[in-house]
């Protein structure tokens, strides 16, 4: 079954879909791309601080509209959790992960930040999620344009799977972020293609360059 690993089409709780009709429209283009199954990574971070109680309810809303228009698009809850520390230890205390795959968890590092943020040290945390049975997926990875090979491999050494935009390859975040993804593709460090599918310009470029 295709799936797309990394999404935010669930309506209203993050920078994704604002709408219910946008979220159907959304998941409309995803089944037009080839996909069967969307795990849906809304935002867990500083703007956007949602938890189970967010996220069930709105996927719940989702696939019973997908399901009245005939959309057939399997929707799995998640969260894309942003490791900083106004939120990560919040979701750990609280016990508020939501994995895919049974233990896969999607994990993001500020785009413009270092290695390190605040008490939050990224490769520490990955590590006792590993310990614990989880298995973290770094988003994204080509867009931290702060970290070096020897970052990388050291994610990689301990374990973490790498997750690809859509469209990084193809210029959709600029050129540095595009031969960023090129380089880490073709020394095979990706496991995972998402589509990172926020709103109607995401899905425009992937019909015009990708698909």
């Amino acid at each position: 079954m295709k799936f797309d690993c990394h999404c935010h089409i669930l309506p209203g709780i993050d920078d994704g879909a604002q709408t219910l009709e946008e979220a159907v429209f959304l998941a409309g283009k995803l089944v037009e791309f080839g996909y069967e199954r969307a795990i849906c990574t809304s935002h867990s971070s500083f703007s956007f601080r949602n938890t189970p109680d967010t996220v069930l309810p709105a996927c719940d809303l989702l696939r019973e509209e997908l399901s009245r228009t005939g959309i057939p698009l399997d929707l799995v809850p998640s969260m894309e959790y942003r490791l900083i520390p106004q939120t990560w230890p919040i979701v750990r205390e609280n016990g508020w992960l939501l994995p895919w795959e049974d233990n896969h968890l999607l994990l993001e590092l500020p785009i413009r930040d270092p290695l390190k943020i605040g008490d939050i040290v990224p490769a520490d945390e990955m590590k006792k999620l590993l310990d614990e049975g989880y298995q973290p997926v770094l988003a994204h990875p080509e867009r931290y344009l702060y970290m070096n090979e020897d970052d990388y491999l050291r994610f990689k050494e301990l374990g973490v799977c790498f997750q690809r935009n859509l469209g990084s390859k193809e210029g959709f975040y600029g050129g540095a972020v595009q031969e960023r993804a090129k380089m880490l593709d073709a020394r095979g460090l990706y496991e995972f293609v998402g589509t990172d599918l926020h709103n109607k310009r995401y899905a425009d470029f992937f019909e015009q360059y990708v698909f």
